[in-house]
């Protein structure tokens, strides 16, 4: 389960979060719904610790991770693939991948598992795995970044506007992986961002919507 609680980031002395509450059971997905600029990456960084608070808590299941440093925080199963990928390019798909895993110190058992359960939910990376993270497409790169999420996601799943600048066709390949996720995964909680609705619709338990900073609407 994940729990922010009035949730506070200033940034360069921009109030940029202010108050921020929700909760998302495990098991649940939630869209958290915005226009640019609203607060929603801020959100996501903001639990990976990239943001830090000024004010509010943020728990995983029990655990207050406020103040876990931002390197350890893959470490307590949250995967996050963030909007822009940030892959090794010098690395293969597949490396890319296993790094995850053994940056943590995930042992080789529980790492092949792992390995074995994203291709299975992303077969397209596996036609993919040795090339060079740095000639995939974008939209091939936003499904690497899935995966090595996957990799890391025991409790909880960030996935910051997965399909924003996706060809139709991709568009659908990521919501099938999604669904296949969700199937394999069912005890995750999922927060996914979004400026379009529309596209989560049928897909998602809760939409919030956030506006300058501020969760205003929580809707199931």
């Amino acid at each position: 389960m994940l729990e922010l609680t009035d949730v506070d980031v200033h940034i360069e002395g921009v109030h940029v979060l202010r108050r921020v509450r929700f909760t998302v059971k495990s098991g649940e997905t939630a869209a958290l719904i915005g226009r640019n600029g609203a607060g929603k990456t801020t959100t996501l960084r903001a639990i990976m610790g990239f943001a830090p608070l000024t004010a509010g808590r943020i728990a995983v299941g029990s655990k207050d991770v406020a103040t876990v440093p931002p390197h350890q925080r893959a470490g307590l199963g949250i995967g996050y693939a963030p909007e822009d990928r940030r892959l090794f390019a010098a690395f293969d798909v597949e490396g890319n991948l296993r790094l995850a895993g053994e940056v943590q110190g995930m042992n080789r058992a529980t790492l092949d598992a792992r390995m074995a359960e994203v291709f299975d939910i992303l077969p397209e990376l596996t036609t993919l795995r040795r090339r060079p993270a740095g000639s995939v497409s974008g939209g091939q790169g936003k499904m690497v970044a899935l995966g090595r999420a996957l990799v890391l996601a025991d409790k909880v799943m960030l996935l910051d506007e997965p399909f924003q600048g996706l060809a139709p066709v991709l568009a659908q390949r990521y919501a099938e992986a999604l669904r296949r996720l969700r199937e394999r995964r069912p005890d995750i909680a999922l927060v996914i961002t979004e400026s379009n609705p529309a596209l989560l619709q049928g897909f998602v338990d809760t939409m919030l919507e956030i506006e300058r900073g501020e969760v205003t609407v929580a809707a199931a």
